[in-house]
């Protein structure tokens, strides 16, 4: 796991002239550490060792957020989906969480796509040990039948060329065995960014669509970050309207 998040879990080009072209870019733009900056690595092994991790033990099953096991003031317990995993406190230990998507999603990293999906992988496995309030695995990867993700709106994918979940989740989908169904569709909405809780759910309402019959399916619904759950939870009930049979979230970390 180390190496996958030291060096985005091998990913880049193949071949003697695909590994001079990568020399000659890594001459003129240094490998830098998303964490603090330093030239190296993607995440050097000091920012390595100080991310900070969510103890799934002490964890909302419900919602993710760290240190909600017993009473959660982030969610009312009624969430769509049958559990939620996160990785990592979105500000804790400097907000190297927060540095490491913002890279991949604003800058452009695209080399950290297998490292926030490594982090989930390791928190899914935590999460396997423990229950969800319905009483079976919060993450059981061996009875689930795809990976979905919260998609990018058309105005996002323009700006940017790309959609950063589909990248982590077809490295997610790699890691674990999983299929990737690539089914959620998402309307305009308003910037959610300045918006409280309830803003943030009514700004969404009905903004999200499933493409695909999902009919009797276990899904897992991956997303980078987790602020209010609005995103997950409109998701989670398109897929649930299509027919899947239960929806586990999964993200790369959790604001709280």
């Amino acid at each position: 796991m180390d190496q996958a998040f030291a060096a985005g879990g091998g990913a880049g080009p193949r071949g003697v002239a695909g590994a001079l072209a990568e020399a000659a870019l890594e001459l003129l733009w240094p490998t830098r550490c998303a964490g603090c900056d330093q030239p190296g690595e993607l995440l050097c092994e000091e920012c390595r060792a100080s991310l900070p991790w969510v103890d799934q033990r002490f964890a909302c099953p419900v919602c993710g957020a760290p240190f909600g096991w017993l009473t959660c003031t982030e969610c009312d317990g009624a969430w769509e989906s049958r559990a939620t995993v996160c990785a990592l406190d979105f500000a804790g230990s400097g907000g190297v969480a927060r540095l490491v998507a913002c890279a991949l999603k604003d800058a452009h990293e695209l080399r950290l796509a297998p490292v926030m999906a490594a982090a989930m992988a390791t928190s899914l496995d935590e999460a396997a040990a423990l229950l969800a309030p319905d009483g079976a695995p919060r993450a059981d990867l061996a009875a689930t039948d795809a990976i979905c993700f919260v998609p990018a709106t058309a105005k996002a994918f323009a700006r940017r060329g790309f959609d950063h979940m589909e990248l982590v989740s077809r490295e997610l989908s790699r890691l674990t065995g999983v299929p990737l169904a690539d089914v959620l569709v998402r309307a305009a909405a308003g910037d959610q960014r300045a918006l409280g809780r309830e803003q943030r759910a009514e700004n969404l309402a009905g903004s999200v669509g499933c493409v695909a019959d999902v009919s009797g399916l276990a899904l897992l619904l991956a997303d980078d970050v987790v602020t209010t759950g609005a995103s997950m939870r409109e998701c989670a009930r398109a897929l649930l309207a299509r027919g899947a049979r239960s929806v586990t979230c999964c993200a790369f970390a959790r604001v709280w």
